[in-house]
This record gives structure tokens, C-alpha cells and sequence, in this order.
């Protein structure tokens, strides 16, 4: 993620100038397959070109819903998620019959599941299995990985769970990526952002685990949309919490699922060592992300306020800083 001083420089003035005339929260990148295609990799890109709305996956009419479940060490992951869909009326209620669903998880570092880093692969196995049965006529695996993106969705193990499912892998190549404007954003104006995926895509399901971030407190269900992004996505880093809460702003999803079975405490968003992670054994699911990572912010022994994003996010509409005004339903097993 690092870059020359000549290339940041250039960065800098080419973004400060883009967002000269926009309201600043703060003083300051695929082919879609059955399976993969090869590639040397996302090449970043601006398009000066008015950048399209990214398109709203949220079902009209339906209120925010939200369960949280909590097991135990003996508790896995498929037991915890099926019980919190269950309680929202399954996946059914979410996933018609025809529907094309895609499956944004964060598949950003080439490392194996048990460090916890990414979307478990078990997840992906039972979220696309659980879509299909739904009626699903197809099911998408998308993100725009930090790493090499095969290596990535190969070490992760999500390449082969979603094979095991039968759902498609996305790998992002150059003319995956479409200029995106968030309305009313003053950083995401004409952004490279992952658009092939989305073609005919009637449902968006985000999935990401509970981790530390050194850059933003917290990386959860918000913060996974940065995986949409391409161009020299790094330089939103000046002002992340902003950042932030613009893809909120830019993503309307169908549902979310937040993995709290282990939660990475310290040294995220890669971490490396088992001591990074403690058992949390939670799984959360719903449809207003900001609620979702209220809660989450509490695996992570934070408060809401403690993560600026979170209250700009709410601030601008994108959900609840309340969690609890949702009535959540809460259940704890073994």
C-alpha cells in the first residue's frame, strides 16, 4: 500500500483539486465467472466523466430488523447464523426465487481463515448455500483484495467454499471498475469503484468479521464496502472516517452479517497471531449497517463515540447509532 513521495505528491494535488468544491468532512480499484480468470491484477484509474450512483439493494416496505445470537466456545458458526436468520424470518424472507445475489466479503489479505483477517470461509459455504435454496438463480463472490486477489480468495478458502456451493467468483480486472459519485460526498466523487459484479445483481449481502483497525478503531460491516473500491483507495486513508461513512452512504445493502465468533483485538486489520484474537462467539444479522457496528463496537470493548464513522454514518442517514431502538432480538445458546 505504500507509494513513492513523486506518486503521493501528484495524488495529493489531483485529489485536493477534485474535491476543492465539495464539502470536506475534515481538513484535508471483473470479469464475473463461474470461476476464475487470469489476470495480472486491478489497474487503478480515474474517469473524469460525471461518476455514476452506485444502485440501492435494500427491500422497499421492509423495516430494520436485527438478531444478535451468542454461543459459546462449542457454539459454530453455521448453528449461530442460521438461528440469528431464522429470527428475521430466514433467508427466504430476504432472497426471492430469480434473484442474483451478491456476496461482498472482505477478502482483502492472502491468509488462512483461522487468523481471522477476512470472511470465513464457512460463512461463504452457508450464506450461498442458504441464497440458493432461497430460489437464488445465481450467487456472486466479490471484492477487490489488498493482496493478489487469486491468492487471496484461494488462501482464504472462500475460492472453494463458494465452489462447494456452486456460486461464482469474482477476480476484479481493469474494466471492472466504474466512476462512482456519492451524492453529497466530498471524497467519493468519480471513484474507480467495482461495478461488473453488480451487473443484473438484484440482492447485496455484506459479510465481514469483527477486527481492530489501526487507521479507523474498527473494521466491521461499513469499512468492508472499501473492498468496492479501486484507484489509489489508500489516499482516502487521510480522512478514513469520512471515508467511511460515504460508503454507507453509497451502499444500500440487502442484508449484513457480522461475524463476532472471534474477534481480532489488537493489531488489525491483518494481525498474524492467534494472540491478536479472542473468542466472542457472536453472530449478527440485519439490515441497518450502522446498528450492526454499534454492536459490533462492543466485541471490540468500545463504544459507539469511540468510533467517529459510526455517528457520521448515522448523521447522514445511512442508519442507527441506537442499536437497541430496533428492538433487536437477543438470544443466547448453551
Amino acid at each position: 500500500m505504500t507509494q513513492d513521495s513523486d506518486d503521493v505528491a501528484i495524488l495529493r494535488r489531483h485529489f485536493l483539486k477534485r474535491t476543492a468544491k465539495a464539502v470536506l468532512c475534515a481538513a484535508a480499484a471483473s470479469g464475473v465467472g463461474i470461476w476464475f480468470h487470469d489476470i495480472s491484477g486491478p489497474q487503478p484509474f480515474m474517469n473524469r466523466r460525471n461518476g455514476a450512483r452506485f444502485p440501492g439493494f435494500s427491500i422497499p416496505g421492509v423495516e430494520r430488523k436485527m438478531s444478535i445470537v451468542r454461543g459459546n466456545d462449542a457454539s459454530s458458526r453455521t448453528d449461530l447464523l442460521l438461528l440469528a436468520l431464522k429470527i428475521l424470518g430466514g433467508m427466504e424472507a430476504f432472497i426471492k426465487k430469480g434473484d442474483r445475489v451478491l456476496l461482498k466479503v472482505n477478502a482483502a489479505f492472502a491468509s488462512p481463515p483461522v487468523l481471522s483477517a477476512t470472511t470465513h470461509p464457512e460463512l461463504v459455504y452457508e450464506v450461498s448455500r442458504l441464497c440458493f435454496k432461497a430460489g437464488a438463480a445465481s450467487v456472486i463472490v466479490a471484492d477487490n483484495p489488498i493482496n493478489d486477489p487469486k491468492s487471496c480468495f484461494l488462501l482464504t478458502g472462500i475460492a472453494e467454499a463458494a465452489r462447494r456451493a456452486g456460486a461464482g467468483i469474482s477476480i476484479p480486472e481493469r474494466d471492472s471498475f466504474k466512476p462512482v459519485t456519492v451524492p453529497g460526498a466530498g471524497l467519493i466523487r468519480r471513484w474507480p469503484v467495482l461495478w461488473k459484479p453488480m451487473k443484473g445483481i438484484t440482492k447485496l449481502v455484506g459479510m465481514a468479521p469483527v477486527k481492530d483497525h489501526h487507521r479507523s478503531g474498527a473494521s466491521m460491516t461499513m469499512k468492508n464496502w472499501y473492498g468496492l473500491l479501486g484507484g489509489r483507495r489508500s489516499l482516502l486513508h487521510q480522512d478514513i472516517h469520512c471515508a467511511i461513512k460515504e460508503l454507507a452512504m453509497m451502499v444500500t445493502p440487502t442484508l449484513i452479517i457480522l461475524d463476532g465468533m472471534t474477534t481480532m483485538m489488537t493489531n488489525g486489520p491483518t494481525g498474524g497471531s492467534l494472540s491478536d484474537l479472542k473468542k466472542t462467539n457472536t453472530m449478527v444479522v440485519g439490515t441497518d449497517q450502522v446498528a450492526v457496528d454499534a454492536f459490533g463496537a462492543s466485541l471490540l470493548n468500545k463504544k459507539p463515540v469511540q468510533l467517529p464513522f459510526i455517528e457520521m454514518a448515522a448523521a447522514a442517514g445511512a442508519g442507527t447509532l441506537d442499536y437497541r431502538s430496533l428492538n433487536p432480538v437477543e438470544v443466547r445458546t448453551g
